[in-house]
């Protein structure tokens, strides 16, 4: 049977086929009675509608976004902060009626094997790709480049002429830290997922607690080490130690931060890297009798909707103006100036903090 086009269409019922063309991409410029007519001629046929990537190719554009992120596809529906990212982004989004496809990208836990990775971000019909905690050195954003695609990422990024919505990590981790050192606390632990601003290999690897500078001089210039070099200025005579949970879980910020609460000389305070972890790190103190806030300090980062049920201390950065900034340099690229964006953080206090116990 031969294939049903729009001419099969517009010879049927003896127009042009530029007015059948108008009445899937220009309904306002025919009659109701007469678009009527050809959309049931072509269901008649059995025309299932314009092709969607030749329509692209015609006009240049696909009407969808690409996200990288780093980690499976379930995260960013079940990370609080992720979530908050994603409604922010699809929200521009929808406005300009695009879609946005997601595209997870190896991290060594499992992911997707480099040679589907390249495909999938060579093949992806997108107009521009956001690059969620993916650094600028990873083989994705050569493959991005080559194609000539616009891209915004969601750190502060070595190249001056890649558009970037962040914060001050630094400044961010110098209000918390400095929160602490107001509430006397001197012994310290951190608490940071073992991929946080890694990208791409190698993992932070350390063979329990580890002294911040140590730490520091590991990763130089990394963004996780932003915070980490905020905690030290606000706390310079501190004496602060670095574990790694396996990943930027609830369950994994409970098992690291064993070492740091069972220790003989344990800390007197606990900073995590995100709010997830610092609510397993609560956890832990909850299952050993342990009041937070009272026996032990917890800080945490994001201020993510549950945040405030546990009464946690945290830096709070704008998750959904984040997400809604990235999409607008993507799809509004005339309406903002500046190529690097830094949105503002607050220190929210609460319960979790609390002076060093004598």
């Amino acid at each position: 049977m031969p294939r049903v086009t729009l001419q099969t269409i517009a010879d049927a019922l003896g127009v042009s086929r530029s007015t059948v063309s108008n009445a899937y991409n220009k309904p306002d410029q025919l009659t109701q009675e007469l678009r009527e007519r050809i959309l049931a001629e072509a269901t008649k046929l059995g025309y299932a509608g314009p092709d969607a990537a030749a329509r692209s190719l015609r006009s240049g554009k696909t009407g969808a976004i690409g996200l990288l992120f780093t980690e499976s596809l379930p995260y960013a529906f079940s990370d609080p902060y992720a979530v908050g990212f994603l409604t922010g982004l699809a929200e521009v989004a929808e406005r300009h009626g695009t879609s946005l496809l997601l595209v997870p990208v190896d991290t060594g836990l499992g992911g997707t094997p480099e040679a589907d990775l390249e495909r999938a971000v060579r093949q992806a019909v997108v107009d521009g790709f956001c690059l969620y905690c993916v650094d600028e050195s990873h083989p994705a954003v050569d493959i991005i480049r080559a194609r000539g695609l616009p891209m915004v990422a969601t750190y502060p990024p070595k190249d001056p002429h890649l558009r970037s919505v962040g914060i001050d990590d630094e400044a961010a981790a110098f209000k918390a830290g400095e929160h602490l050192a107001r509430l006397g606390h001197e012994r310290i632990g951190v608490v940071m997922d073992r991929w946080f601003g890694i990208r791409p290999f190698p993992p932070l690897d350390l063979e329990g607690p580890t002294p911040i500078q140590q730490v520091i001089d590991l990763a130089p210039g990394e963004e996780s080490t932003f915070r980490l070099r905020g905690y030290r200025k606000a706390l310079p005579d501190a004496d602060i130690m670095v574990t790694t949970a396996e990943r930027n879980s609830r369950a994994a910020g409970a098992v690291a931060v064993e070492e740091l609460i069972d220790q003989r000389c344990r800390s007197t305070a606990i900073l995590a890297v995100s709010d997830v972890i610092a609510f397993g790190v609560i956890d832990a103190l909850r299952q050993r009798g342990l009041t937070p806030g009272q026996d032990l300090s917890v800080v945490g980062f994001d201020d993510v909707p549950q945040a405030a049920e546990f009464g946690l201390t945290t830096i709070r950065q704008p998750m959904v103006d984040r997400g809604r900034m990235v999409g607008r340099m993507l799809l509004e690229p005339d309406t903002i100036a500046e190529r690097q964006v830094r949105l503002p953080t607050e220190l929210v206090v609460r319960t979790s903090t609390g002076p060093r116990p004598s």
